[in-house]
């Protein structure tokens, strides 16, 4: 009898020292998640799970980046990819939107409705709104209409504002592949230093 308590208190004290899960960061986006014309291994949310776990930190990095999607898509395809855990957000959509000049009221919906979603499934999730712009000639109206998205939605769902997701990227050549759009390899580094620089704050 002695020796079978012994053992449950063993086993009580094993299940206490045992170690937490990885949290979970979940990136979905288009193809600037994705990592465009790159191995899934030099894209920026694998670099950041990859530094991270260099800084101790027990993290899990799950890249739903989809290449062309647009919010709508993204809208479509959260249900499914919410099934498995989630304890950061990492939302980066809209470029897609901005290139094709969909309405903003559209895309603004689109994103606020993907938020919802992740909020009614994971309450405790951080949410990390990633910015975007459109180029210039999609006219000025346009471009200072998509930009106030990511900062009135981060304000009203309390989300982390990363301004801009290529900060010191975007129009670099040396940073980007031939169609200047998509990074490189160096330039998913640096974009992996910037994200992850907001990612810390929250962790």
């Amino acid at each position: 009898m002695a020796v079978a308590k012994i053992m449950h208190f063993i086993v009580l004290l094993g299940a206490s020292w045992s170690v937490a899960p990885p949290k979970t960061i979940l990136f979905f986006g288009d193809s600037l998640t994705a990592g465009y014309g790159l191995s899934p291994e030099e894209a920026f949310p694998a670099l950041i799970e990859q530094n991270l776990r260099k800084q101790g930190k027990e993290v899990k990095a799950v890249n739903a980046g989809l290449s062309g999607e647009t919010s709508a898509g993204g809208l479509s395809r959260i249900d499914w990819i919410l099934r498995q855990p989630v304890d950061v957000f990492v939302l980066e959509l809209g470029a897609n939107d901005g290139l094709r000049g969909l309405p903003v009221t559209d895309t603004r919906q689109n994103l606020q409705r993907i938020i919802d979603k992740v909020k009614a499934k994971y309450p405790n999730a951080k949410i990390v709104m990633a910015g975007m712009m459109v180029p210039p000639n999609m006219g000025k109206t346009y471009a200072d209409e998509f930009k106030k998205i990511y900062p009135e939605l981060a304000r009203a769902n309390g989300a982390t504002l990363i301004p801009f997701l290529l900060q010191g990227v975007a129009g670099d050549e040396k940073l980007n592949q031939a169609d200047g759009i998509h990074p490189n390899a160096k330039g998913h580094q640096l974009v992996a230093r910037h994200v992850q620089s907001f990612i810390e704050k929250i962790l």
